[in-house]
């Protein structure tokens, strides 16, 4: 269900890793809410199915061909989106992606393809985002929003997940050096850490006998559904927010204490 928490009438998002989880539901509830969204990933079926739902429901939406791990593709994606929809000013960096595996069992290139994503593609968003920002003048407007997606285990250790938590702790740092680096350009960065969200990707685990014993451990014995982050990433996104920079928030229903 969409819930039009804050208005962002008027705003231009751009939204990365958007045809499943965290990121379709935030573009659904984006475009509830009155921004335009370009709605980025590589699996341009689900983007397309995407666009359809949002414009059913009253919204517009453009899907955007992005591989975050790709300079090229990141520029090519923002100017896409601007030509579509003019600048963007508010920028969702939620694509990401994860390594299982001991750290004694996990193959360099793995390692490598997850800080690409992670990291590297954290970056080439962000830093995108904040030049066509700048270019619109956000310096003058103080409009710009970043808002990065990390995790729990940035400042958690989640077991078997050395390198996953070592890429969200370094998106959290550097959350908050872009939001030193960017505050005078009127650009806003903060960073949200979920805990452990039900999504598709990890649902067999968590029916699995494994999956129900680490939920056993949380302290309210539960996961948190996709929409559960939402009013934060919209608020961070919105006027509102307009005095909030270098956050790290962590939203995680207790999970990390």
């Amino acid at each position: 269900m969409t819930r039009n928490r804050y208005d962002l009438s008027g705003r231009v998002a751009l939204v990365t890793g958007a045809s499943s989880g965290i990121g379709r539901q935030l573009a659904l509830d984006l475009a509830a809410a009155g921004a335009r969204v370009a709605v980025a990933a590589r699996r341009g079926d689900r983007l397309a199915a995407l666009v359809d739902e949002i414009a059913v429901n009253g919204g517009q939406a453009v899907a955007i061909d992005m591989d975050v791990e790709a300079e090229a593709s990141v520029v090519a994606g923002f100017a896409r989106a601007a030509e579509t929809f003019g600048p963007v000013d508010t920028v969702y960096a939620n694509a990401g992606m994860n390594a299982d595996g001991r750290a004694l069992d996990l193959p360099v290139d793995a390692f490598d393809q997850l800080m690409r994503v992670n990291v590297r593609g954290v970056f080439l968003t962000a830093r995108e985002g904040a030049r066509a920002m700048v270019k619109a003048g956000s310096a003058d407007r103080g409009s710009g929003r970043i808002i990065l997606v990390g995790s729990i285990g940035g400042h958690k250790v989640l077991p078997g997940l050395a390198a996953y938590c070592a890429s969200k702790a370094a998106v959290a740092m550097m959350g908050q050096s872009l939001a030193r680096e960017w505050a005078h350009l009127g650009i806003n960065v903060n960073t949200v850490c979920p805990g452990y969200v039900r999504t598709e990707i990890n649902d067999d685990w968590f029916e699995s006998d494994g999956g129900r014993k680490q939920m056993e451990r949380f302290p309210r014995r539960r996961l948190m559904p996709e929409d559960d982050l939402l009013g934060m990433l919209l608020l961070l996104g919105s006027d509102s927010s307009r005095t909030i920079t270098g956050g790290i928030f962590t939203i995680d229903d207790g999970q990390s204490l």
